[in-house]
């Protein structure tokens, strides 16, 4: 059974969120989010990446950014643009994304439910990455980016859901990028009581995003030996039938030693190739390579993927095993330094970019793999390849944060 507790959120005053919340820490560089809080004293990305209020050649890893991360985070607490809730509440988060749109369950979750694989992952985590975390936390005494989770979808969830979104919001605003941000509060026992009964019911949650905060909360629970709020750690759940996944692509410094004529033709041997292809593949086992200022549209050879092991199948997984490794030499993608990777959200025209810039030689166009290949995978006790999701819309750093009350 899957362990949600309510929690009382630090939250923005609601006419101040769409000049708090901001992106997640991860998905953008330290030149990106000094341009985006320019002239903003209250962006949140001067608490989650705060090495922008310091020396641009300052490490963000150093003791002080951690300090002023803190500094930052108290001032927006004490002039009063985050304030916690006097009880501990569920919340709905609902954000539409052009036509798509999906409504998770802010709550927290058990961190020994991740410990014991009931809130199952499907990537492995980078050491240093974690430990990013776990000092940012202890910095805050707080959880402030949320873990994206995924559940199988339930009717009487659904019914609250749509029962309580029809009702005003508390927060509701669109960001510069033109994703719309709405959140509700449930404080009401007996709404409380039925969302514990249901997810007790449920036997896993997943991991769809957010596995280095996961990891780090985790730690830090050990670490205080689950004193205070450090036993449970930042949510928000989406039923799985309405999640987005985009495709992660793949750019790549150099050619291996190839010219792109003999890169062709080893690609031959896995692909029908279809010259002049466009640049955005349209089903699984279909990738775009963009190659010597071309688009070619790449199908891999039926005997690649002739397996039934779900794993095994993912394009990301047959790219990596046929081509990365044996054409391109790339044994590790986590630690090589001769591959990149572009999240969906930048489209294709970024790879094109990329390429005819000159910074990397050539580029493959990916197809999304599915929130069921996922569950798969991770009901198996499978890791993916690096990089193999990218979910959107991204859930706003600040719009709740967990205070872990030490």
């Amino acid at each position: 059974m899957a362990t949600i507790q309510p929690f009382a959120a630090l939250r923005p005053n609601p006419e101040l969120a769409s000049r708090i919340c901001e992106l997640p820490y991860d998905v953008l560089s330290s030149k990106e989010a000094r341009q985006i809080a320019s002239g903003n004293p209250l962006s949140f990305l001067r608490v989650s990446k705060p090495e922008i209020d310091l020396p641009p050649a300052t490490d963000p890893y150093s003791p002080e950014v951690y300090a002023k991360g803190r500094a930052n985070f108290r001032k927006l607490i004490d002039q009063g643009e985050l304030r916690q809730d006097p009880q501990p509440c569920f919340y709905l988060y609902r954000q539409i994304m052009g036509q798509h749109h999906q409504v998770g369950l802010v709550a927290v979750a058990s961190c020994e439910d991740y410990l014991q694989g009931i809130i199952k992952k499907h990537e492995l985590t980078r050491p240093d990455k974690e430990d990013d975390r776990v000092r940012h936390i202890e910095a805050l005494d707080s959880q402030t980016g949320p873990v994206f989770l995924v559940y199988s979808a339930r009717p009487k969830i659904d019914e609250l859901v749509n029962r309580r979104t029809a009702q005003p919001p508390q927060i509701d605003f669109t960001a510069s990028d033109g994703v719309r941000h709405t959140a509700w509060v449930i404080a009401e026992a007996p709404e409380i009581e039925l969302i514990r009964t249901e997810f007790a019911a449920i036997s896993s949650l997943y991991i769809a995003d957010g596995h280095h905060r996961c990891a780090a909360a985790a730690r830090v629970y050990r670490a205080r030996n689950s004193a205070g709020h450090s036993g449970f750690f930042l949510s928000v759940i989406f039923p799985h039938n309405q999640t987005q996944i985009l495709p992660y692509h793949r750019v790549l410094k150099d050619l291996n030693g190839l010219s792109p004529a003999q890169l062709l033709e080893k690609l031959d041997g896995v692909f029908i190739i279809h010259p002049q292809g466009a640049a955005q593949p349209t089903r699984r086992h279909e990738l775009g390579l963009y190659l010597a200022g071309h688009w070619h549209m790449l199908n891999f050879r039926p005997r690649f993927a002739a397996t039934t092991d779900a794993l095994e199948k993912l394009d990301v997984t047959l790219l990596q095993k046929y081509v990365l490794e044996p054409i391109f030499g790339i044994t590790d993608p986590r630690t090589s330094t001769r591959i990149n990777f572009v999240g969906g959200i930048r489209g294709t025209a970024e790879l094109q970019r990329l390429v005819d810039s000159g910074e990397y030689a050539c580029a493959f166009a990916m197809f999304p793999t599915s929130i069921d290949e996922l569950l798969a995978i991770a009901d198996g006790g499978g890791i993916m390849p690096p990089k193999s999701t990218w979910f959107e819309p991204k859930l706003r750093d600040a719009m709740f944060c967990h205070m872990l009350e030490q």
